[in-house]
């Protein structure tokens, strides 16, 4: 859903050394924001605009905070971000 390309963008890097971990932290951000918004494929695929933002904002976390991140504090980001597929209301 989010290309290297796109992630790299909104990262703000222009340099390809850190191809490899953005790559591994676009798919940890995949299984988390699956997790987290508790979804299906199917429906990961048709939440696309609340997908993207919280796959963005995951990359963005973890490769800002890659030697100490908080987990429970990404979780509790993304339960905000993702509060409309968690609750079936979308």
């Amino acid at each position: 859903m989010v290309t290297l390309k796109e992630a790299k963008n909104y990262l703000r890097v222009d340099w390809e050394d850190d191809d490899k971990l953005i790559l591994s932290l676009l798919a940890t951000a995949k299984i988390l924001v699956k997790d987290v918004g508790r979804m299906n494929e199917d429906q990961f695929t048709e939440n696309e605009d609340s997908v993207r933002t919280a796959m963005l904002f995951t990359v963005g976390y973890l490769y800002e905070n890659r030697s100490n991140p908080d987990y429970h504090k990404l979780g509790m980001n993304l339960r905000s971000i993702l509060f409309a597929q968690r609750e079936g209301i979308i």
